[in-house]
């Protein structure tokens, strides 16, 4: 009792905690928009439902990650040599989920711009979907951001408490945008293909991460707010656009 008096009234401990909640939040964009672009696929009654199942076991699975963090911390170790780079637990589980991120995106993106094509595996698997198949897809990707995100956590604060209370509020705030960013992306078709670039760029990185090569997430986050911004701008024209024109002309899901 009197170590956690004494943490509450910390301000050091105060600022590690608001830099791991503004840090859990910004790692968590990435499963967010994820969560918003699989669950837009299921049936409309389920959709808010898959997307609060997804976001509760990412909070689940951050908790129970934390509450071993001395053996999650144990997957930074060396496991094989690679190409002359040791690979850790750790760079596997990166590697195996930035593979299945640039599988399901290009999967997407296929469907996105060919929605109704000669039968093919992409859309097998795309008509195939089903809640458990989207909640397994989420459980998958939950777990691959969750041990990134821990590890990333540990390396900032040993204290325990600390990390679950960030964990806990970054998760909640990830809930409260859950729902808007889906409806958001589901109204503008233009999104959910720049979304899609984002998701294959993230799996892209994590790939590059488990085999060594670390590029600082601040370039791929300012560069994934720019492509953001340059396209609330195309979203702006075209709507004058379409108010000048007496409202006939309709969104192009592929427009620029």
């Amino acid at each position: 009792m009197e170590s956690l008096t004494a943490l509450i009234f910390d301000p050091t401990v105060w600022m590690a905690l608001i830099t791991l909640v503004v840090m859990e939040v910004v790692l968590g964009i990435d499963n967010l928009v994820f969560v918003a672009i699989v669950t837009n696929k299921l049936p409309e009654h389920q959709r808010a439902l898959g997307r609060r199942i997804g976001i509760g076991l990412a909070l689940l699975l951050r908790l129970l990650l934390l509450s071993v963090v001395a053996m999650i911390v144990q997957l930074t170790q060396p496991l094989v040599v690679l190409f002359g780079h040791e690979i850790s637990w750790r760079d596997l589980i990166l590697i195996t989920g930035g593979l299945f991120l640039v599988w399901k995106a290009t999967a997407e993106i296929h469907h996105t711009v060919d929605p109704e094509p000669t039968p093919t595996l992409f859309d097998r698997q795309t008509k195939s979907v089903s809640f458990g198949a989207i909640i397994g897809q989420i459980i998958l990707l939950d777990l691959v951001f969750s041990i990134d995100s821990i590890i990333t956590a540990v390396g900032m604060t040993t204290q325990i408490p600390v990390m679950m209370t960030a964990v806990v509020i970054a998760v909640g705030i990830m809930l409260l945008a859950a729902d808007p960013l889906a409806r958001f992306i589901e109204r503008n078709p233009t999104i959910v293909m720049l979304a899609l670039g984002f998701l294959l760029m993230i799996g892209a990185l994590l790939i590059a991460e488990g085999f060594g090569v670390h590029v600082p997430k601040g370039y791929i986050y300012t560069a994934m707010a720019f492509s953001a911004f340059i396209e609330m701008l195309n979203m702006l024209a075209r709507r004058r656009h379409k108010t000048k024109n007496g409202g006939q002309q309709t969104d192009n899901p592929l427009s620029a």
